[in-house]
């Protein structure tokens, strides 16, 4: 965009100007809400109560796993599975903590909503983004939607732990 006002024939100084103040407007102020994050100003602690604690429409398929304990790095007790995820619509991933299981989440189609017990509104999740869980969270999802939803998820689970899990 701004290659094309410099193209566009703007002097100089006033497009590095513009350059300027876009910047201060992206990085000045409040920090940036990236997609699919609890708003600043919107977090809060325990907002949202266990919710759904029974999951349902939901397929959950490991498609590989690393035992760590079996790498250079020898994390003792831990494995890390790539799951996928399908959320058919209605589906409730239930109530879990991530107090113990850091995740990262992609979500490659549709779009989930998370109800996270640090947010006093639900996070809305759509395709292309990636959702970060780690200690505190504790939520659950729904698909709110009417087609179904999938994720990859990448957790560290304790060995002892099924992976299938939510």
């Amino acid at each position: 965009m701004f290659r094309n006002i410099i193209k566009a024939g703007i002097a100089r100084p006033a497009a590095m100007a513009l350059l300027a103040a876009g910047a201060i407007g992206t990085f000045g102020g409040t920090a940036p809400v990236r997609a699919g994050e609890c708003p600043a100003d919107r977090i809060s602690v325990n907002s949202n109560r266990p919710g759904e604690t029974r999951g349902r429409g939901v397929t959950d398929s490991i498609l590989a796993t690393v035992q760590l304990s079996e790498e250079p790095a020898g994390i003792q007790g831990r494995q890390l599975p790539l799951r996928r995820l399908v959320v058919e619509p209605g589906g409730i991933v239930p109530w879990h903590s991530h107090g113990n299981r850091p995740a990262i989440i992609y979500i490659v189609e549709g779009q989930v909503t998370e109800y996270a017990a640090t947010c006093a509104i639900p996070i809305l999740h759509r395709a292309g983004e990636t959702a970060v869980e780690r200690n505190p969270t504790t939520h659950w999802w729904r698909n709110t939607g009417d087609r179904p939803v999938v994720l990859l998820s990448a957790d560290l689970f304790p060995t002892a732990e099924d992976a299938h899990v939510m």
